[in-house]
C-alpha cells in the first residue's frame, strides 16, 4: 500500500498513515481524510484572519517541527495550534453528523428531554463529543515533547477545540396547530467556521505570556517539572491562548526564524468596501516598517458579457481591465519626507 500522508496542517510534523498505524488503531485510517481537510481549513482560516497583518500566517512559519530544531511558542504559533486543532475537530464533527462515518452519527443523547420552557431536545445535534475525542487523539499525539513548550502547545490545542464548542448555536423548529409554535424542538449545530476563527482571533489578541523554564524536563525531576508547569498555568482558563516567547520583528526578513518581512507585501489603498483594519494596511505593513508604498498597474484578462445560447452553452467575451495594486518597497528617501508631513498634524492636535 502506498504511504498516504495525513498532514495535520500545523505543518510542524509530517507523519504517514503507515507510521501512525504502528501506534494507533487501524480504524483511524477511516478518519485520515477528514483530519487532513480539517487541518487545511484551519490554516486557510489562519491566512484569512491575518491577511493584512505583519505576520500573515506564512508557510515558512507553520513548520514548527522538532526536525529542524525550531519549536517556537509565540503568540502567533499559539493561534496556529488552536485554529488547526479546531479545524480538525470541526471537520470530524461535521462528517460524523452527516453520516459519512459508519461508526457514528448525530448526537441523540438528549432527545426527548426538556431543555427549557416551551422546548425540548430533538432534531439532529452535531456530534461534538466524537469530533473532540478523535481530534484530540490525532492532533495531541503529534506533540511528543516533554517540556514547557509541549505543555503550551497542548493547552492551545485544547483551547481551539473549546472554541468550536463555544461557538455552537441552538437551532429550533416550531410545532403546533397552524404554526402556533406551542412547543419547539431544538438541537445544537456547528457555527460557520469563520465564527470559530473570529473567536480565536480575539483570544489571540488577549493571549497570556507564561514565565516558564523552556528546557526539556529531566527524567529524574519529572515531578518537580510537573509542579512548575502546574504553577505556571494556575489561574489560566482552558479557553485562553498562552505563549512563552515574545514575537520576533515581523517587519524584517529573518530566514532562521522563517520570517519573510513585509517588503513586497501587497496592501490596500483607495478601496471603499473594506474594513478600517484593511484600510490601514499600507500604514501597518509599509510605513510602520520603514518602507514606502509603490503603485503597480497590471492588465487582467477575464471573461465578460457572458450569454446563454440555446441549448446549452454559455459564450463569453474576453475583457481586459487595468488593475492598480499597492506594495511595500524599500525606502529611497521618500519615507523621510512622508514622516515630516505626518508629524505636523499630530503636533497640532496636541
Amino acid at each position: 500500500m502506498t504511504s498516504l500522508i495525513i498532514m495535520i496542517d500545523l505543518r510542524y510534523k509530517l507523519r504517514t498513515v503507515d507510521n501512525f498505524l504502528m501506534t494507533g488503531p487501524k480504524a483511524f485510517l477511516t478518519y485520515a481524510s477528514s483530519v487532513q481537510i480539517g487541518a487545511q481549513s484551519g490554516i486557510k482560516e489562519c491566512k484569512h484572519q491575518f491577511a493584512w497583518d505583519k505576520w500573515n500566517c506564512p508557510e515558512s512559519m507553520l513548520k514548527l517541527s522538532t526536525l529542524n530544531g525550531l519549536r517556537m511558542a509565540t503568540r502567533e504559533t499559539s493561534f496556529v495550534h488552536a485554529i488547526s486543532a479546531a479545524g480538525v475537530m470541526y471537520s470530524l464533527t461535521k462528517n460524523c453528523s452527516s453520516g459519512d462515518f459508519d461508526s457514528c452519527g448525530c448526537d441523540d443523547t438528549r432527545i426527548g428531554q426538556t431543555g427549557g420552557r416551551g422546548w425540548i431536545w430533538g432534531g439532529c445535534s452535531d456530534n461534538i463529543a466524537f469530533g473532540e475525542k478523535i481530534s484530540r487523539q490525532f492532533v495531541d499525539d503529534l506533540e511528543d515533547g516533554h517540556d514547557s513548550r509541549a505543555a503550551v502547545n497542548l493547552h492551545n490545542n485544547e483551547a481551539g477545540r473549546l472554541a468550536v464548542r463555544a461557538t455552537m448555536r441552538k437551532v429550533c423548529k416550531c410545532h403546533g396547530v397552524s404554526g402556533s409554535c406551542s412547543i419547539q424542538t431544538c438541537w445544537m449545530q456547528l457555527a460557520d467556521f469563520r465564527e470559530v476563527g473570529n473567536y480565536l482571533r480575539i483570544k489571540h489578541q488577549h493571549a497570556r505570556k507564561l514565565e516558564m523554564d523552556k528546557k526539556p524536563m529531566k527524567a529524574g525531576n519529572s515531578a518537580g517539572s510537573r509542579r512548575a508547569i502546574a504553577h505556571a498555568f494556575r489561574g489560566i482558563s482552558r479557553t485562553e491562548l498562552v505563549y512563552l516567547e515574545d514575537s520576533p520583528n515581523y517587519c524584517i526578513r529573518n530566514q532562521s526564524l522563517g520570517v519573510q518581512g513585509t517588503e513586497g507585501r501587497e496592501c490596500l489603498k483607495g478601496h471603499r468596501n473594506i474594513s478600517q483594519w484593511e484600510r490601514r494596511s499600507c500604514r501597518r505593513l509599509c510605513y510602520e516598517c520603514g518602507l514606502r508604498v509603490v503603485e503597480r498597474r497590471t492588465e487582467v484578462v477575464s471573461s465578460c458579457n457572458c450569454k446563454f445560447h440555446w441549448c446549452c452553452t454559455v459564450k463569453c467575451e474576453r475583457c481586459t481591465q487595468v488593475v492598480t495594486k499597492y506594495y511595500c518597497a524599500r525606502n529611497d528617501g521618500v519615507r523621510k519626507q512622508h514622516n515630516k508631513t505626518n508629524r505636523k498634524p499630530v503636533a497640532r492636535r496636541q
